[in-house]
């Protein structure tokens, strides 16, 4: 027996299910530091009114004292204090539940300063009620590393998997998949090949491949676009531009990719897409109802138009649009770029596609989580850019899909849309996806969404 069948028959292999319960028991956990936090704080300013005679407490201390629970929430959620890795690392957890602490008394001291009422700030209470924060904070940012490190070992879900190679002793007893035995393939000529690497990784955090030196340059470029860390066994790092490497069991690995945001970010991206998608979808409908009504009208067939697309982590997924074209003439591959006297555009299509009215469905793909509003436009499969598949022009063009497609994003305010004629065509779009990608952050989103108002009408939508 190999050690690969002594892995699969002898070791323990997580489900799905016990794969998802402990995905979703890192978000309880991340939750209940959030809420242990605001205890510690609550117990400091409990401190406070002890010591300062309930006579002294004013309606503006109290005040005060809630408005720092919210801003202390704030800043320690974007200082990455309650990011999972807190849950594990206490030197970690400890340090930024501190700096969150001091940025958050420094933003106090400086408001009340400007307001001219340090006079009236009870100094002895607020250190008794300092110390006494400070000393919760750093207790149960260790109790709970304790208990999850007890509880949990590791609370990242990691998969191995092994294409026509040894598996390393080191990697015996995790979840491990044979690459051959289950028909995963480096075909980045294959999309649907992709989409079942990304089935398979959805619920990990983590996956290493192991495998010949022929396959790993095909594996790396595959794992560019899947959004969690992927690393390559690799002892003879070569040319693979990694991004770092690291150590497992005394084997050497390579780093090829990792998500370009982390679990902060992620929740602050799709917070801006829920707080513009339901109002959106509200103040629209009315107009959607209009359009579909004109599309039922013009000519028979379905109202909206569904396309197989790219998406995240190089998973496939179904595009809403209203439907523009003559049902028989629908182009399901995409492989034929529509034209500006493209005679299968409908009359009432040609209207919504110069106006990017037939984009609106879409907002139904962002509430359900499969888009965001901002992001690298998704592509049909069979797209092509000079009689080429894209992915053929540049093969970074995978790269794109480590993040949501988005209804909008920085190629397409600075006018790459339309027809994609010559190989110039996409890679100025690719070009400006992999831009976003690196350079990403929430202003931004906000910038681009208030530039595309500029150019829903454009010379090259048609």
């Amino acid at each position: 027996m190999t050690k690969i069948d002594l892995a699969l028959h002898g070791a323990p292999v997580r489900t799905p299910l016990a794969k998802a319960a402990r995905r979703n028991a890192k978000i309880w956990l991340c939750l209940s530091l959030i809420a242990l936090d605001a205890v510690a704080l609550a117990f400091g300013f409990a401190v406070i009114l002890i010591v300062e005679a309930p006579r002294h407490i004013s309606d503006g201390l109290l005040t005060a004292m809630a408005g720092a629970l919210l801003v202390h929430a704030a800043i320690a959620f974007q200082n990455q204090a309650y990011n999972p890795r807190c849950l594990t690392k206490p030197v970690k957890s400890c340090r930024q539940t501190l700096i969150s602490f001091a940025t958050t008394l420094l933003v106090f001291l400086l408001v009340a300063f400007s307001l001219r009422v340090t006079g009236k700030v009870p100094r002895f209470a607020l250190g008794m009620g300092m110390v006494t924060a400070v000393m919760l904070l750093v207790a149960q940012r260790l109790l709970v590393c304790y208990l999850v490190r007890r509880a949990f070992g590791q609370l990242s879900a990691e998969l191995v998997i092994v294409d026509g190679a040894n598996l390393p002793a080191a990697y015996l007893g995790r979840d491990i998949v044979d690459a051959r035995a289950s028909g995963l393939r480096t075909n980045l000529d294959d999309p649907y090949m992709l989409d079942r690497l990304g089935t398979v990784l959805q619920d990990y955090d983590r996956v290493t491949i192991v495998c010949a030196p022929a396959h790993k340059a095909e594996w790396a470029r595959a794992l560019k676009g899947v959004n969690i860390l992927g690393e390559i066994v690799m002892p003879e790092i070569a040319e693979l531009g990694p991004l770092t490497t690291r150590q497992w069991g005394g084997v050497t690995t390579l780093v090829v990719s990792w998500g370009p945001l982390n679990r902060a970010n992620r929740v602050k991206k799709r917070a801006l897409d829920l707080a513009v998608t339901i109002p959106a979808l509200f103040v629209l409908a009315p107009l959607m109802l209009l359009v579909a009504v004109a599309i039922k009208l013009d000519t028979p067939g379905p109202v909206f138009f569904r396309q197989e697309r790219m998406g995240r982590g190089n998973r496939i997924f179904r595009i809403l649009k209203f439907r523009s074209m003559r049902v028989e003439a629908t182009d399901a591959n995409g492989a034929r770029s529509a034209s500006r006297d493209d005679d299968r555009i409908t009359r009432v299509g040609r209207i919504i596609r110069a106006t990017s009215i037939d984009e609106l469905p879409q907002l139904i793909n962002v509430f359900s989580g499969e888009m965001s509003l901002v992001g690298p436009r998704p592509h049909a499969l069979g797209s092509t850019a000079g009689n080429e598949l894209f992915w053929r022009v540049d093969r970074q063009y995978w790269h794109r899909h480590a993040l949501k497609p988005g209804i909008t994003g920085l190629a397409q305010i600075r006018g790459f849309r339309g027809a994609t004629n010559t190989r110039r065509d996409i890679l100025d779009r690719l070009g400006a996806d992999l831009e976003y990608q690196q350079g990403w952050s929430l202003l931004r989103d906000v910038s681009i969404l208030v530039r595309t108002a500029q150019v829903l009408v454009h010379r090259n939508a048609y």
